[in-house]
């Protein structure tokens, strides 16, 4: 082979990862944004200062085909499961909570298996919503060590309350700390990172926060920084928040919310070069949904909101970050999400799959190792949505409110925004689409979780949330 032909070749299959095959363990940290749109970072146009989301994009690998589900618990199941959350009845709605729900208990969670290879401190910090009625479903009984933040969804950021009872908690106990929740859950991550980078063991840290989720919240500092005029009217409460903190308009509040977010991953990140760990540590970033509509945030170009399978609703902002390993400044096209999150971390640690039940996921290690350009495959975005590396095929009679007359199919690669069907002019591909998405929806699980709402009236909280 001429020696051209020979350097074309290295150019195109070069890989992202320089890779060795005695390497120590990762340590690993999963850090999740709650409600977090496609267009609310600065390194996708927002014009909310992130500049530590921007220096993590940078510094790691940018997933701009991340797939998450349209809503809060199916995403955290999936990344915890590797399976779709239609295996375990969690697809249709989250976890409200007057609801006598969780994953099944036969389901094997990453932490389980994270921690047969070394991995002995397996911390969760922040929003839990994967069932709270009952002790098997607490975090301390699905593989985690370590529990520092809340049950339910949508607390008060700054009492730390829902339904008028305290959902703040450490390990099983109450925990009657007191501050901005995004601010508490920093300060446990980086009390963290120090307590196990000294104990010299790999770590695992999954850090779910609560923000920019509503209510919307924010400190003064960062209201301020965002233009806040105590002398104005504050946005009015139509939407019930009724709580401390909010901003003269939704979109300045939200926008202080999120800029306290980048700070707290910035405190993170500075933990880890403070703690000589940085080199070794893979740091994923991503949101858990899109953006909550009319609270202010943004899809950016995609179409669609949080609730919806557009792209807006179900692509998120996603990096991934291992300095001895990823090149930086890096863009992948691949198309991936929330349930190749442990088929490849187990996949890097060297855990073989054995488990009875089989993974949805993939690892996408080969991409990441430069073996293989892109791995082809359909992922399944739920309601009878299909998405794979160029076209996305929705079905009108499963689409969440999304009012489809007829089953719609996107070219992807040219129409991100989908603005165009072409179902009419590729019949072949609308064919060949369709009978992919069979397998997918004749997934069922014997029950699932029932309508959010069902339930609510007369609800009583327990007293501080506490498991019986």
């Amino acid at each position: 082979m001429k020696l051209r032909q020979k350097l074309f070749l290295y150019l195109i299959f070069m890989p992202f990862v320089v890779w060795s095959q005695h390497d120590e363990k990762p340590n690993i940290i999963v850090i999740l944004a709650d409600d977090l749109g496609w267009g609310d970072v600065g390194y996708h146009g927002s014009e909310i200062h992130t500049p530590h989301i921007n220096q993590l994009a940078k510094e790691g690998l940018r997933m701009e085909r991340f797939y998450v589900t349209p809503i809060c618990s199916p995403t955290r199941a999936g990344l915890l499961t590797g399976r779709y959350p239609e295996r375990y009845g969690l697809r249709s709605t989250v976890i409200p909570p007057w609801r006598d729900f969780g994953v099944d208990t036969s389901e094997v969670f990453l932490p389980e298996k994270l921690s047969k290879v070394g991995y002995t401190n397996r911390a969760v910090l922040g929003k839990w919503h994967l069932g709270h009625s009952r002790m098997q479903y607490h975090p301390l009984h699905r593989g985690f060590t370590h529990f520092y933040g809340h049950y339910n969804g949508a607390i008060d950021f700054f009492t730390h309350f829902r339904e008028g009872e305290l959902d703040w908690h450490d390990d099983f106990n109450s925990s009657y700390d007191e501050g901005y929740s995004t601010d508490l859950l920093t300060q446990e991550a980086i009390q963290n990172i120090k307590e196990y980078s000294a104990e010299g063991d790999p770590f695992f840290m999954y850090v779910a926060y609560n923000a920019p989720h509503v209510p919307l919240q924010a400190k003064e500092e960062d209201l301020i920084a965002q233009g806040y005029d105590a002398s104005k009217p504050k946005f009015s409460d139509e939407k019930g928040y009724g709580y401390q903190g909010r901003g003269n308009t939704v979109k300045q509040t939200y926008n202080a919310m999120v800029s306290s977010l980048d700070k707290g991953i910035g405190e993170i990140l500075a933990a880890l070069e403070e703690n000589n760990i940085e080199k070794n540590t893979i740091v994923l970033f991503f949101s858990d949904n899109g953006p909550d509509p009319g609270s202010g945030g943004s899809s950016g170009g995609l179409r669609g909101t949080k609730f919806e399978e557009w792209e807006g609703g179900v692509r998120v902002p996603a990096i991934i970050k291992w300095p001895s390993k990823i090149k930086g400044g890096e863009i992948s096209n691949q198309v991936t999400g929330y349930i190749d999150v442990m088929p490849t971390l187990l996949d890097i640690v060297g855990v073989k799959e054995e488990s009875k039940l089989p993974l949805d996921g993939i690892s996408i290690l080969p991409v990441l190792k430069g073996q293989k350009p892109v791995i082809h495959r359909e992922f399944y975005l739920g309601s009878k949505a299909l998405v794979n590396t160029e076209w996305k095929l929705i079905k009108s009679d499963g689409s969440r409110g999304m009012r489809l007359e007829n089953d719609v199919l996107f070219h992807l690669i040219s129409d991100p925004s989908e603005k165009l069907d072409v179902r009419q002019q590729y019949p072949l591909v609308y064919k060949k689409m369709m009978t992919a998405i069979e397998k997918f929806e004749n997934i069922h699980y014997k029950t699932e979780v029932r309508p959010y709402g069902e339930g609510r009236k007369g609800f009583k909280a327990p007293k501080e949330w506490k498991i019986e």
